[in-house]
Formats: structure tokens, sequence, C-alpha cells
């Protein structure tokens, strides 16, 4: 597998380290805005104890906020899709509607977010903003988008409590739909949050299986398909077309989550692999080496998608989640227990590398790839 996409990766790059950018991401800017607002945020934790309310600090810069209010121990997140609706809705005008697979890939991004501190998910409300509302003109397609967001909310365990849906002419375009949302989940009396005090040198990683894109390259997705004779209709090798494996649904990793702490197996840090690719391996802001030795098969569609565009390794996998959907830090022998209850969740993982002391960077021997420190930072200055 490895050895297959390096050479893919070897040949004349048609848009290179560029590539991201070209599509309208560039992590660099977003990342440091980022920053600014969790240090302007930082000033209002005040106003929480003035209710009473205790914040955890450490979590700023993690997947979900955690706070303390009435005895319990909450967390909190609030997700987007990004761009992936714009390929449902391409792929959707040539008959292959799959906006059920996009609303399940909201709820996906959202939930494993907030799994990613230990927590389990109460309630997630929606967020469906259209350019004007003859979309929901589409019966089929509304149809199809609330059975994938009432699934993946069954799946994951949790109530769809409500939301909105604005109609924002000017500010999104007329046929398209943007979709987010956010939840609130509970830490279990007696447990608690996993924000990396815990994460230290000896520790096994356990990388879980991807489905394929998931909720992030949807952009440059777009740039490739602009660029293909065929488009999303495009036939891959295995005879699945672009469009609808770009479209296949996401994993949902809370239930796994939640199996593994109810079980009270060593688990001292979690990581959703989203933006960034395997860069958020080394999301904890220690000083820490993280080392994968191992790595699961690549989907066809993202294999595609870095050939096409000429993608280095380095930046493949950290852009991309190169088939690795979430990962699981435990106590050094725990790994292949964890292993298995992904197993029983029709997941594939692997004991992939470990923990080690030193600087912050994480290695991928495979693909001869090393991250250092620099290249992501998404707490709090300081």
């Amino acid at each position: 597998m490895a050895g297959s996409i390096a050479a893919a990766m070897s040949s004349p790059p048609r848009r290179g380290d560029q590539a991201y950018r070209d599509a309208g991401v560039d992590y660099a800017v977003l990342d440091a805005g980022k920053r600014l607002a969790v240090n302007a945020a930082l000033a209002t934790s005040a106003q929480l104890q003035k209710r009473g309310g205790t914040v955890f600090e450490s979590s700023r810069g993690e997947p979900a906020f955690v706070f303390q209010t009435g005895g319990q121990t909450l967390a909190l997140v609030l997700e987007c899709l990004g761009t992936k609706s714009l390929i449902a809705r391409a792929v959707a005008e040539e008959g292959v509607n799959r906006f059920d697979a996009v609303a399940y890939d909201t709820v996906a991004a959202i939930v494993n977010d907030l799994c990613c501190v230990g927590a389990s998910p109460l309630v997630v409300n929606a967020y469906f903003a259209t350019g004007r509302p003859q979309w929901y003109g589409h019966g089929e397609w509304y149809e199809r988008l609330v059975e994938g967001w009432g699934s993946a909310c069954e799946y994951a365990g949790c109530t769809w409590g409500g939301g909105e849906s604005p109609s924002l002419s000017g500010l999104v375009e007329e046929e398209e739909i943007e979709l987010a949302g956010s939840a609130v989940g509970t830490i279990p009396a007696g447990r608690e949050p996993l924000l990396g005090e815990g994460l230290g040198a000896g520790d096994e990683i356990v990388l879980v299986a991807s489905s394929g894109l998931h909720a992030n390259g949807a952009s440059l997705a777009r740039l490739i398909a602009a660029d293909l004779q065929d488009g999303y209709a495009t036939r891959l090798a295995g005879g699945e077309s672009f469009g609808e494996a770009l479209l296949r649904p996401s994993h949902i990793y809370s239930a796994l989550a939640e199996s593994i702490l109810d079980a009270g197996l060593p688990v001292t840090y979690m990581s959703h692999l989203t933006g960034h690719g395997l860069l958020k391996l080394m999301r904890p802001s220690h000083e820490l080496t993280y080392r994968i030795e191992r790595l699961l098969p690549v989907p066809e569609v993202l294999e595609f998608l870095v050939e096409q565009a000429g993608m280095t390794p380095h930046v493949a996998y950290s852009t991309l989640n190169m088939g690795h959907g979430f990962a699981f830090y435990c106590a050094a022998g725990s790994g292949e227990q964890v292993v298995a209850y992904a197993g029983e969740h029709g997941l594939q993982a692997v004991v992939a590398g470990r923990v080690e002391a030193g600087e912050r960077r994480v290695v991928i021997e495979p693909m001869s790839v090393e991250f250092r420190s620099q290249e992501l930072r998404l707490g709090p200055d300081g």
C-alpha cells in the first residue's frame, strides 16, 4: 500500500505543495485566526464562574470545550461540514441523491470531536443555511438530508434537539446549502475529561480506519473534478464513480470511544483526524514525539486525489486523513485491546506506533515524513 502511494506521488506534481491553497484553504492563516479567537475567549471564563460554573482551561484548543456546572461535567462543540455539500448537489444533478450522506457526515464531524474529550453526546442541533427558500423545492434532496441526519443521531445515541434553517440570499449561493451543527455531551461522574494530562512517553498509538474523504479535503476534490473530462462521473479503478466515492459516509467513532472508556481501558488521549490529517497526532501541546511505524490502507478515492493533485507525502499526510479517521493513545500493552474493540464495531484498526520522550513532532516512518512542532498550533498563545 505505502509503496504504491509513494510511487504515485513521486511523479512530477501538477499542483504539488500548493494544492490545498489553490483550492482556497490555507491552514496557516486559518490556524492563526483560531488562536486569536481562543485568546479572546480566555477573557470570558470569569463569566461562567459568576454563575457557579468552572471552565477547564486546558480544553481551550481541544476538539471540544469542557466545563462544569450543577455538579455535571459537560462538553460543547460546534462543527460544520465545509464544502462537501457542493459535491452532493453536483452529483444529485447527475441523478445520484446522496444528501443523506453529507448530513450523516456533518453529525459525524460534530460527535467525533465531542467524544475526543471523553464525552458521550446528548443533544445535537442542526444548522441548514440555504441561498433561497426554493432549495427546499427539491423535496427529495431535503427528505434524504433529514433521513441522514436522523440516522447519524440514532447511531451516535443522541437526540436531535432542533436547529436553525436561515435563507441567506447574497451570502450562500442560491442552489447550495451549508450544513453545520452543535452538540452538548456529558462526561460520566467520577471520570475526568481526556485533555492530555495523562499522556506520556511509552503510550501506544492506535489508528482507526476512515471510510474515505470524511469532512475535509472537499475543496481540493472540487478543484480536481473541474479538471477531469468526466468530472464527478469519472470512474475509479475499482469501478466506483469519483463523486460517489467522495460521498461515502464518514465513520462515527463515538460508540467505539464510549465502549472503550466504559470498559476501563487506560486511554490517555483521543484525536479526531480531520483537517490537518496526521498532523493532528500532535494536537496536545506536550513536548513529545509521536512515532508511527504502521499505516492502514489508503482508500482509493484519496489515492486518486493525491495522484491528481501531485501532492508530496508530506502534504498528503498533513492535509487528508489518508485512511486514518481517529487515534487512541493508551498505556503500553493495551493497544491490541483497543484494536479488538474496533473490530467489534466493524472498524479496522492497528497499533500504529508509540509516544516517545523528545521534541514535539510526528514521525511517519513508512512514508519518510516528519512534521515539526511549528506546523500545528491550535491552543492559546503562551
